[in-house]
């Protein structure tokens, strides 16, 4: 394997790390919570295993113990070392402090951050509280290997089960701990089947066995292993042994874990082997992971989209509905009515409009040569109508978009009881204010047209005011959604008007100054409910300025999967469950429950724990 492939695969690690830590998930949607489990499991891996041993290929091999509980794991760790350094029991130091059994000469390698950042260590009994690795440095372990009792998977506690995947995810290699009577429990598949997506390097302890009961129940657990596409993983038998006055298991009772652990120590290529299926797995799942999650930040991403989409539709909703009826003529009903009645003379003359508009120019003449001022209360009327106009508009917007957001349970989060389904409680004060400042727009569109015209005489005549509520009434002017006696008395009226301006300023100038009125009217509803919006968007923005789509991470996730293939030592297709085993295993696998004295499948010696026979080693 080149070094310039290994560095490939290193940074495409890195680069997946630090899109996934990029990734946030801050709304409550359908994918969300498992989503965060995951990404906090995916760094976790990424931060504990792949990138310490792709950054660190001759660091010592972690093997974590990890199972069920009461399946014997810190016995069995106690009894493979040959002291008590896991005390077994219901509540012990292994509980939130697991145990971390390294050679002394590899101490260096895990009293720093190399593996398993995020958790303190400590040497001797640990303190009572938080959650962290305590240290033993033993000569039993082999230099170059490293045993971690995990807590275990099926805890009452929550925050034990959480550290137990976190280590198991951590691990080089696992040996998975179960016994007779609990093999077939749902946890620990669950794990083993991660193991199996992840091509983790594994052995299953099944401890505990009777003689009579081994042959059949090992026959049943390899059924199952091969069901779950876990063919060919050894199953070590552990038999039923009395413990010392130590707590430890005879030698002979582990002999085929030890002969297993031994092998992954010292045999160089059944090292490299399992580091490389466990590696090239690991990257391979981190990639999967990482697409997973991608999805999930789409689904952020959309949340946050669709939260916006709702409140501007309820709101552009509003401000057209205004716009509606603001120009449909509904405008000139009551009040305006007969205020502008009161404008152009007296209110006799409406109700001749409906026998025919004939005489509208004769009004428009004696309007004018009336010299009749604007009543002020023709303003008041037009603010009162529009004031209720804009008001019902945001009214119902607001109740629409909280709506919207209340069944949504991304937004439903987000409104945390907040009172938004009813508009502003200043928000009348603020419409008055600005039906006030358009209607003086409009007197001023009416000052700047007859500014330096002939007409000014004619337009100073009916005075400013009054040609102002004509231009307000022209603005008004459709009669569509009014029927009967409506549309011709409503019609009149703005027939009246836009006569009236016309004779003032011309035809072209009245399209204009119409439009121009109307336009202005829609810029100040538009500001009044973008406000009214806004107190969405307050909740809504800094949540989602947090969310990225998932495009960065499926980015990064097949640059590592790239990497992955180009360095693999055995194709993902390829492997099956093929671990390599040492001699003192085969027995045991196969089903038989070694007895003492019984010698391994070389024949050449008895079984016997792998502190002795690594100094065996070391000594000829």
């Amino acid at each position: 394997m080149a070094v310039n492939e290994v560095a490939a695969l290193v940074d495409a690690v890195t680069g997946l790390r630090a899109a996934v830590d990029d990734v946030a998930l801050p709304f409550e949607v359908a994918s969300a919570q498992a989503a965060r489990d995951e990404r906090r499991r995916l760094l976790d891996r990424l931060d504990d295993h792949l990138l310490p041993r792709l950054r660190h290929p001759d660091a010592p091999t972690l093997l974590v113990v990890g199972g069920s509980t009461g399946a014997g794991k810190s016995t069995l760790v106690s009894s493979l070392v040959g002291e008590p350094v896991s005390p077994a029991g219901v509540l012990r130091p292994t509980t939130r402090w697991p145990v971390l059994v390294h050679h002394p000469d590899d101490a260096d390698q895990f009293t720093g951050d190399r593996v398993l950042p995020g958790l303190p260590r400590v040497t001797g009994a640990g303190p009572a509280g938080g959650r962290g690795v305590r240290l033993v440095a033993s000569e039993a372990v082999p230099p170059g290997l490293a045993l971690l009792d995990a807590p275990d998977i099926d805890s009452v506690e929550e925050a034990n089960r959480t550290l137990a995947v976190q280590l198991l995810g951590a691990a080089d290699a696992w040996l998975f701990v179960t016994t007779a009577a609990r093999y077939a429990d749902a946890v620990p598949w669950e794990l083993l089947a991660d193991a199996s997506r992840r091509r983790t390097h594994l052995a299953l302890v099944l401890d505990r066995v009777d003689a009579a009961d081994a042959p059949a129940v090992a026959a049943h657990l390899r059924v199952m292993l091969d069901e779950r596409g876990l063919a060919g993983t050894p199953v070590l038998l552990v038999p039923e042994s009395r413990p010392d006055d130590d707590g430890l298991l005879p030698e002979q009772a582990v002999a085929a874990v030890a002969s297993w652990a031994t092998d992954l120590a010292l045999d160089p290529a059944i090292r490299e082997r399992a580091l490389a299926a466990t590696r090239d797995g690991s990257a391979q799942e981190a990639a999967r992971a990482a697409r997973a999650l991608a999805d999930a930040a789409d689904d952020q991403r959309a949340a946050a989209d669709r939260l916006r989409s709702a409140v501007v539709a309820s709101y552009a909703s509003a401000r057209e509905l205004v716009a509606e009826r603001t120009s449909d003529g509904s405008m000139l009903r009551g009040e305006v009515l007969a205020r502008w009645q009161d404008v152009v003379g007296t209110g006799e003359w409406v109700r001749s409009i409906e026998s025919g508009v004939a005489r509208l120019r004769d009004r428009i003449s004696a309007g004018l040569r009336g010299r009749r001022a604007a009543d002020p209360t023709m303003a008041e009327a037009v603010g009162h109508g529009l004031e209720a106009v804009v008001l019902d508009a945001a009214q119902d917007a607001a109740a629409r978009a909280h709506a919207d957001w209340y069944h949504d349970p991304a937004g439903h989060a987000l409104l945390d009881g907040l009172a938004l389904s009813r508009a502003s409680a200043d928000l009348r004060e603020r419409v008055d204010a600005a039906v006030r400042a358009w209607q003086g727009d409009v007197l001023d569109l009416v000052r700047e047209e007859g500014a330096g015209r002939r007409s000014t005489a004619r337009a100073l005549s009916f005075g400013v005011n009054g040609l102002g509520a004509a231009l307000m009434v022209a603005v008004f002017a459709s009669t569509g959604g009014l029927t009967g006696a409506e549309v011709g008395i409503v019609g009149g009226t703005a027939l009246l008007a836009q006569r009236l301006l016309e004779a003032v300023f011309g035809d072209e100038a009245v399209r204009r100054l119409t439009r121009t009125a109307h336009e202005r009217l829609d810029q100040r509803v538009g500001e009044l409910l973008d406000a009214e919006a806004a107190r969405y968007f307050a909740l809504l923005d800094p949540v989602a300025a947090l969310v990225r789509d998932g495009g960065a991470v499926r980015s990064r996730a097949s640059l590592v999967e790239t990497a992955a293939r180009t360095v693999a030592v055995v194709p993902p297709e390829a492997t099956g469950r093929r671990n390599s085993t040492g001699p003192g295993l085969r027995g045991a696998a196969a089903g038989g429950v070694p007895a003492a004295g019984e010698a391994d499948a070389q024949g050449d010696a008895p079984r016997e724990g792998w502190w002795r026979r690594w100094r065996r080693g070391r000594s000829g």
